[in-house]
């Protein structure tokens, strides 16, 4: 093939245009198409051009830290991941970390995950795909919670929510930790950001901070070159949406939200669906999904609703509000619940149906991902 076509055909309008797992393979042919597949440039546009065709297909899913229902630690596998579809089998993902439990980050970027661990163990940014992987250091916070561990102390925030994603004007990748370091008695400013640099494997703290406490008990969410929180209620009870730049690493509030007073925090969510930035809300009978539309001033548009009177019965114990994971087939929404982690359900918003996508007996964090050959260096 490399006689009869210059190798700038082949890369350009074959290459490109194949899957992640093939292209792997392909890596055996020559050293011309491992430097090919191999350059960042590539993989930039490979993932672009398969993420476009037919809208991108959907996402697969990664299924982190899962248990057996005794929850044995000798039991754990790290992670399966899952290709949604007619068969729905999940596929284990041999790790060097076995038998350790993570946590995850809410959602991915250009194919990769960012693993994580309050105490002891170093963060991960993984390609669950090519099996990549990059251990990083602890931040300030997880050293002081680990040494507060070790004295016995109590810290009080128990969920605490890393985010993950990318600088869309330079392509940086930055990990990044806000907390409320003055209700921690870390410091008097009212929270603190630290954002890793992977250049120079270290952490630096982004001044100024946001003035606005942040809600903990919610994972921040990754969308379009910005991180989104929940700010703390404040005393007229309103919740709003902080986002921050990671390009400019800038902080703003997010105002006009139809969410604006929530009463228990546990019936809110924030996702991301179709690289767009979602907040689902119990309210009443139903859960109502909004949608943040940029192309019109910032304002919010109902985009479904979930029967929760029928999904008490798909998920009977459930006290969380349930939380949206993906679009499938371009319209079916697919979520599902944060406390049993056992099971995915699709909603079509046409027929009125719900459908179980995925059912296991294990326990599980879900996070989406499409396959990609990135890596940092």
């Amino acid at each position: 093939m490399e006689e009869l076509l210059p190798h700038d055909v082949i890369e350009y309008h074959i290459l490109e245009r194949l899957d992640v797992k093939t292209l792997l393979r392909f890596k055996s042919v020559s050293k011309q198409w491992i430097s090919t597949i191999e350059s960042p440039c590539f993989q930039k546009r490979q993932l672009t051009h398969n993420r476009s065709q037919s809208g991108g297909g959907d996402p697969c899913v990664l299924l982190v830290s899962v248990l057996d229902d005794n929850e044995k630690i000798m039991d754990i596998e790290a992670l399966r991941t899952l290709v949604v579809g007619s068969s729905s089998v999940s596929v284990q993902i041999p790790t060097p970390w076995e038998n350790k439990l993570y946590d995850v980050c809410s959602t991915s970027c250009d194919g990769l995950i960012c693993l994580y661990d309050l105490y002891d163990l170093p963060s991960i940014v993984l390609n669950p795909t090519t099996r990549w992987h990059r251990n990083f250091p602890l931040c300030n916070y997880q050293l002081v919670a680990a040494e507060k561990k070790k004295r016995g102390e109590f810290f009080e925030v128990p969920y605490p929510s890393p985010g993950f994603g990318k600088d869309k004007v330079s392509g940086t990748y930055k990990p990044v930790w806000l907390y409320n370091s003055g209700e921690l008695g870390l410091n008097d400013k009212p929270t603190t950001c630290e954002v890793f640099d992977f250049a120079t494997n270290t952490w630096r703290y982004l001044v100024p901070s946001s003035p606005h406490l942040i809600l903990h008990t919610q994972d921040p969410v990754y969308v379009d070159g910005s991180l989104h929180w929940f700010t703390a209620l404040s005393h007229e009870g309103e919740t709003m949406v902080l986002s921050l730049d990671l390009h400019t690493e800038t902080f703003q509030v997010i105002s006009k939200a139809p969410f604006l007073n929530v009463p228990d925090p546990v019936k809110i969510v924030m996702c991301n669906l179709d690289d767009r930035l979602c907040v689902s809300e119990e309210k009443g009978p139903n859960q109502v999904i909004w949608s943040l539309d940029d192309s019109d001033h910032k304002t919010w548009k109902q985009i479904y609703s979930i029967d929760l009177i029928i999904t008490a019965t798909l998920f009977p114990k459930h006290m969380l509000a349930l939380a949206p994971l993906a679009v499938l087939d371009k319209d079916k929404l697919m979520f599902y619940d944060r406390e049993s982690g056992g099971a995915l359900v699709t909603h079509d918003p046409k027929t009125k149906a719900y459908d179980y996508a995925y059912t296991s007996k294990l326990s599980a964090y879900f996070v989406c991902y499409f396959p990609s050959l990135i890596s940092i260096l």
